[in-house]
């Protein structure tokens, strides 16, 4: 029993890279740098130091990642956090947080890093203590921003002050941080050619929260779009602010007007949500009396009926894209000044179709 009792013990006890280093004949460091992929490890010693980790079964822990040198081996992700807790808390579908993880989380874990999530207040009176409290902490190699955070000066001044690499979604950036953009002037373009092409000439445009550049940069795109086919835009556009209930007003205000488009994109699908409610409240029928695209098509967007034609934004792959600049600039190779721009595409589902008799192009 004592024998069982001292084997159970034994196989209780974690395996740590101490084990891994007495087993292979080398030092903690050689072993940290062939967990960490270093290249100054002769292959060799990388083979000598995987067999043990392989026959001991070790898995590497962020503390033995660490040994290697400075590096925490951790990038942060930061997100707004009136908004998000709001948007869990309406449990309304919305999954940008989680598909900023997918993408993050998958990308950290191939390149041998760790992605941690936080929180951070807009607010400038908050959000410079806050950060620096969550970097003192955590000590991250890297972190991810998002809109509005990617453009605040605090944040980016602050993470710039401390040579952190950064990386800006949804900005064009500048000499600090890297910038990526999911090119939402192009999406909003090719929302709108989608309609033009149906055949539609009065094209409605709710707009989202002037606090995000992004918002801005979907109107230009919009307008361009409709300029280029020659079609007037005035009395089209409507400013919300991305909630539900900012895109009631807005479409009421389109929809009421003297003359009222055939067609609405909005700048978010709980604006979208809404819109598709006050048409309906007018007897209105989705796509034969109005065309609606909404921007974002997260999961919900699905199930409405009609389903809604949405712009994909590839929130996932413009992480992962980030993860994988921010560790590159990490360790070693200089970022370049021009943004990186990850597309998104329209998915076309049943709330489209031409105009009504009398409306369209021909009309």
């Amino acid at each position: 029993m004592q024998r069982g009792g001292k084997l159970m013990g034994r196989r209780r006890q974690a395996v740590t890279i101490k084990h891994v280093a007495a087993d292979a004949g080398v030092s903690l460091q050689t072993v940290s740098r062939v967990i960490n992929n270093e290249p100054n490890v002769r292959p060799e010693m990388q083979q000598r130091v995987r067999a043990s980790i392989d026959k001991l079964g070790y898995v590497p822990s962020i503390a033995a990642q660490r040994m290697s040198g400075s590096r925490s081996y951790l990038i942060l992700a930061i997100n707004d956090r009136e908004r998000t807790i709001a948007d869990w808390r309406g449990r309304q579908g919305i999954d940008w947080v989680d598909q900023m993880l997918l993408g993050g989380m998958l990308k950290c874990a191939e390149l041998g890093y760790r992605m941690i999530f936080e929180l951070v207040d807009t607010h400038n009176d908050h959000v410079e203590r806050e950060l620096r409290a969550t970097i003192a902490a955590l000590q991250p190699d890297g972190v991810v921003l998002t809109p509005p955070h990617s453009d605040n000066p605090l944040i980016v001044g602050l993470l710039d002050k401390a040579k952190i690499p950064f990386a800006r979604i949804g900005s064009l950036g500048g000499e600090a941080g890297i910038a990526l953009t999911m090119d939402d002037e192009g999406s909003a373009q090719l929302a709108t050619r989608h309609l033009i092409d149906l055949g539609h000439r009065r094209i409605g445009f709710i707009a989202g929260s002037p606090d995000y550049n992004l918002s801005g940069w979907r109107v230009d795109g919009w307008r361009e779009e409709m300029e280029a086919a020659g079609l007037d835009t005035d009395g089209l556009l409507v400013a919300g602010d991305f909630s539900y209930a900012s895109g009631e007003e807005a479409a009421r205000t389109l929809l009421d007007s003297a003359d009222p488009p055939t067609a609405i994109i909005v700048s978010n699908d709980q604006m979208a949500l809404a819109t598709l409610e006050v048409a309906r409240s007018r007897g209105l029928d989705i796509p034969r009396d109005l065309s609606l695209i909404s921007f974002d098509n997260t999961p919900i967007v699905r199930f409405t009926q009609p389903p809604l034609t949405a712009v994909d934004q590839p929130i996932a792959e413009t992480v992962s894209r980030a993860v994988e600049l921010i560790i590159a600039q990490q360790r070693g190779k200089p970022k370049t000044d021009a943004p990186t721009v990850v597309r998104g595409s329209l998915v076309e589902r049943a709330s489209t179709a031409p105009p009504p008799p009398g409306r369209g192009r021909n009309g």
